[in-house]
């Protein structure tokens, strides 16, 4: 074997041991792998950087902002209301009507994204219904992960394996090529999910369930995390030694164990103090005059007199805090009320959240975000240590306390937040925002010019991106920050393994191999022996570098045999989106671990068996398709 293979086998088997090790992020490993292939000479820099100018990592980028200006006016949003309508009671119903749903918007957005607007509309509809949301959410996952098999632009690997065609010369898939198979295949996945995947999924309640169905109350999400008994209000007196002083010079939460949550600015008609022992305060409304303006419980908020703390912390702390500086607990009568502008809500840390392995010092979460977090959970238990020490991981729950508005901030951050489960009172900051006909517009001129190859496909993405942020639908700064970079990153720095590959003569090695092992197969082999390695490597790697790594493969294979590529990499593209048989095989599915309640058996039970009814849905659509 010649040392510049080696090297590049070496080099791909490296990149493939740290994608499945999760040790480094994907797009890093992309990145060492390229700079790898160009230290050792294996490619030039021109070579190396060509990804980075490929028209699939253009659109892929731009399907971001095109999905996230769908999110941003509402449309997504109007079509999760629809399951609740169409359901009634029925649980096959329900299951039915939110996977077809899914499935459509996953045709056109991405399905992380799907599944981040979806979730807290299906967590609402299994608890309206009494459903445990572990029969509801692995569903939601597959249907996402089968939807992207209804277009062009559904998943990354559908673009990977249509630009190869192009690349080579051939047709290129069209918009709408790979409908016909995507629509086979989504309904046989629904219907085995509806008829027997719900059987094979868990009956686990979870303990955050609210007591009457439908949104939980701010008081069932505060009781839920113990946080009722935990709050306090206290006013600060003229003269006291608090006046004028910053909350962060104070340093309550590393010298007294308490947090600020909200500072009061009081007006007349305060209710009585007091010296005694400190009882917890809940959310009633006071019973007094007193009118309270918030103030941002910011770092550097400074306190001003008269005005009332309302902290966190055990009722020894608050009497110690109370003996120390002098301040007036409040009458039981004046608790605090939590309607209006204010309220709580739970988040969660999604996959790829910025969150994961720092703590809240860390972060300055208060004054970034300007909400409190006052409870955390982790797989359900609540964490009893100090969260502002606590490192977070993927699928934590925060309850965050703060101005409405800013919450529904963090429901614009999807690539760190999902609000699975928002209060009732939180309902209006789920209202659309007023463009979404706009959207609506953009989109179907977008599909109008990619079906009809007015204009290629790349230019009908960066019009449809560029249309979303002039007319508003987006801002250029949300723009940015929808976009998926790390997918972005890991796409360009692969592409330029099959360059290497290809010029080494790797990947001829590699088609002579698996040639002589398939020797004598007939084309109809050879297509289910390459979608059981896509889909096998699909559960460990990325779906878009198992299509970057394989297409060029299944390629040569198939003129190895004097067959049409075409139905090979059709194959390619259906087996990388069966990524349902792990938990970590695919974003989506580590999004629904916590909520659902699941354990990694669950998705390999459900998982395994779809993965072989749709290898055999496949070897019988794909030729009558596209013909060998």
């Amino acid at each position: 074997m010649d040392l510049s293979i080696a090297l590049v086998y070496g080099i791909l088997l490296g990149a493939i041991l740290l994608f499945v090790s999760e040790r480094l992020r994907l797009d890093v490993v992309a990145l060492l792998a390229l700079l790898a292939l160009t230290v050792t000479g294996i490619l030039t820099p021109q070579e190396a950087l060509a990804g980075f100018a490929d028209p699939v990592v253009i659109m892929i980028a731009a399907l971001f902002v095109v999905g996230d200006g769908l999110f941003q006016t509402g449309v997504a949003q109007a079509m999760g209301r629809l399951p609740g309508k169409l359901a009634g009671d029925s649980e096959v119903r329900l299951i039915v009507i939110i996977m077809a749903l899914v499935a459509v918007l996953s045709g056109f957005m991405s399905s992380t994204g799907t599944v981040a607007i979806m979730l807290p509309v299906v967590m609402g509809l299994a608890w309206g219904r009494d459903l445990p949301p572990s029969k509801l959410l692995i569903p939601l996952s597959v249907a996402s992960l089968l939807g992207g098999m209804l277009t062009l632009i559904g998943t990354a690997p559908n673009i990977v394996v249509s630009n190869h065609l192009a690349a080579m010369g051939r047709e290129p898939f069209g918009f709408f090529s790979f409908t016909p198979i995507g629509v086979v295949v989504v309904v046989v996945g629904i219907g085995f999910m509806a008829l027997v995947g719900r059987k094979l999924l868990p009956d686990r309640v979870s303990p955050a369930a609210p007591a009457d169905g439908g949104a939980p109350s701010m008081k069932e999400l505060a009781e839920s995390y113990e946080l009722v008994p935990t709050l306090f209000r206290l006013r600060v007196p003229q003269g006291s030694e608090l006046v004028g002083r910053m909350l962060r010079e104070l340093e309550l939460p590393e010298k007294m164990g308490l947090t600020v949550v909200k500072l009061l600015e009081a007006g007349e008609g305060a209710g009585g103090s007091g010296r005694r022992r400190p009882r917890p305060l809940g959310f009633r409304k006071g019973h007094g005059t007193e009118e309270l303006r918030d103030l941002p419980a910011l770092a550097d908020a400074r306190i001003p007199a008269g005005c009332v703390l309302v902290v966190q912390g055990s009722p020894d702390a608050v009497a110690r805090f109370v003996a120390r500086t002098g301040a007036d607990l409040l009458e039981e009568g004046t608790e605090e009320h939590m309607g209006g502008e204010t309220g709580i809500a739970e988040v969660l840390l999604t996959p790829k959240s910025r969150l994961i392995g720092r703590t809240l010092k860390e972060l300055r979460f208060r004054d970034r975000y300007q909400l409190s977090v006052v409870g955390v959970k982790r797989l359900g238990r609540l964490v009893e240590e100090d969260v502002r020490e606590t490192a977070f991981r993927f699928g934590d729950t925060l309850l965050v306390k703060g101005p409405w508005e800013k919450i529904r901030l963090l429901q614009q951050e999807p690539r760190d937040f999902v609000v699975p489960l928002a209060p009732r009172e939180m309902r209006q900051a789920f209202l659309p925002l007023g463009r979404a006909p706009l959207a609506v517009g953009i989109m179907a001129g977008m599909m109008l010019l990619m079906t009809f190859s007015i204009v290629p496909a790349v230019t009908a993405v960066l019009l449809a991106a560029v249309a979303m942020v002039l007319s508003g639908c987006v801002t250029a700064q949300d723009g940015y920050r929808a976009v998926n970079w790390e997918s972005v990153v890991l796409i360009a720095g692969i592409l330029p393994m099959a360059t290497a590959l290809e010029k080494t003569g790797g990947m001829a090695l590699i088609v002579t191999g698996l040639s002589s092992v398939l020797a004598g197969a007939g084309p109809l082999l050879l297509l289910g022996a390459l979608f059981v390695l896509t889909s096998a490597l699909s559960q460990v790697i990325s779906n878009t570098a198992t299509a970057v790594l394989l297409a060029p493969i299944a390629y040569q294979l198939a003129l190895g045999i004097d067959a049409q590529p075409e139905p090979f990499m059709m194959g390619i593209a259906v087996a990388a989106s069966t990524a349902f048989a792990t938990p970590v095989a695919s974003p989506v599915n580590t999004l629904v671990l916590g909520p659902g309640g699941y354990r990694f058996g669950d998705f390999f039970k459900v998982g395994v068996a779809l993965q072989l009814l749709i290898l055999v849905v496949s070897l019988a659509v794909i030729p009558l398709l596209f013909p060998f």
